[in-house]
């Protein structure tokens, strides 16, 4: 089966065909703008140039509380995506843009929701469960969701694989670490508790996006400092992260002005200090839900391609039993160990392969 996996990012836009588990093609286009046509030519265009394909999988931010599986696509489920936008605001839009252009453009082939909340959907209560009164929780289903499932889910098995281990029994914290950012507690394959909560915002320090906040800072700014609702998420969606503490949304930026003699080599500094002091925290919190490490795996763009924020969250962490061979951890290249051999738990960098998962569940949605 030749699947064509659309994943429509805050940050890209990724088009890749799969075919028997590996790919057959790719477009990597700039983050769709629902309300622009010439990035929906360019869609169109990228589309038509890679040829025949069996099924359409899109990956889908946020699947609520409905959604714990891949569905194929009708009128009524993306009914319900539709209606789940403003849990997502920064990144629904765009999937469903993509599902609209891709649909018009191949009508005569199935095309299936794959979600990033559904690896997290079976969470324990206790990790899912928000201390908010009860009728809230109720009324609009509010829990902890999580994100970034079909990269997490992806990440444990390949770590399964490249420690030669079962995934039964195996304790993992797995780290994607992009645009967006968050962490998994995987137990046995399992999402046993993750960093991203009810909506993508929660969380680690991201490029645009706060991560976790007091909320009674979004009160205060509310009713003391008079900004509106919508000017107090614009800025933790968009102005906040690194972007809010750098001036820049890249990390790379971010960690070359540190090391530099220029002006703003301070700032920089402090936003990369915050950054690893929060990721380190989490990553320990993550180890709590799981009594146990074997392994740290890193993913996503930072994740799999920063030698720097791999060594210095690590370092860190060494009463986790957690090191980094130098000379490993500089080689950029595939999927490998970047500790040395012995440690008592591992840390990996995997390249971020979310079509692969999306391709293997709209597989298994239409029973191939």
């Amino acid at each position: 089966m030749r699947v064509l996996v659309v994943n429509a990012g805050s940050s890209s836009l990724k088009l890749r065909v799969v075919e028997d588990g590996r790919e057959a093609g790719k477009a990597d286009l700039p983050a769709l703008d629902p309300a622009a046509r010439e990035g929906q030519r360019s869609v169109r265009h990228a589309i038509e140039r890679l040829g025949r394909v069996d099924a359409v999988g899109h990956r889908i931010v946020h699947g609520g509380a409905d959604f714990t599986s891949a569905a194929v696509i009708d009128d009524e489920v993306m009914r319900r995506i539709i209606a789940l936008t403003d849990l997502a605001p920064l990144h629904q839009p765009a999937c469903i843009a993509g599902w609209r252009i891709a649909s018009t453009l191949l009508p005569g082939v199935p095309h299936v929701a794959c979600f990033d909340t559904a690896f997290h959907a079976a969470l324990p209560a206790p990790a899912a469960t928000y201390a908010v009164p009860v009728e809230w929780r109720e009324r609009w289903s509010i829990r902890r969701y999580g994100f970034h499932g079909l990269s997490h889910g992806y990440a444990s098995r390949r770590a399964a694989e490249l420690l030669d281990r079962s995934p039964e029994g195996l304790r993992l914290v797995t780290a994607h670490l992009g645009a967006g950012a968050s962490l998994a507690a995987v137990s046995s394959g399992r999402s046993v508790d993750t960093t991203m909560g009810f909506t993508p915002l929660e969380g680690l320090v991201m490029a645009t996006r706060s991560g976790s906040v007091d909320p009674g800072l979004v009160l205060w700014l509310q009713q003391r400092g008079g900004l509106t609702a919508e000017a107090v998420a614009e800025g933790l969606e968009h102005s906040a992260g690194l972007l809010g503490l750098a001036g820049t949304a890249d990390m790379r930026e971010v960690l070359a002005r540190a090391d530099s003699d220029g002006g703003d080599a301070r700032t920089a500094s402090l936003a990369r200090d915050v950054y690893v002091h929060r990721l380190r925290a989490a990553v320990a919190a993550m180890t709590s839900s799981l009594g146990g490490l074997d392994a740290l795996v890193f993913t996503g763009g930072v994740g799999e391609n920063s030698a720097s924020i791999r060594a210095l969250a690590v370092e860190g962490l060494a009463y986790l039993g957690l090191a980094i061979d130098t000379r490993r951890n500089e080689r950029q290249a595939g999927d490998r160990l970047v500790s040395p051999p012995g440690a008592p738990a591992a840390v990996l960098a995997v390249a971020s392969r979310e079509e692969l998962e999306i391709a293997r569940q709209v597989e298994a949605a239409l029973g191939s």
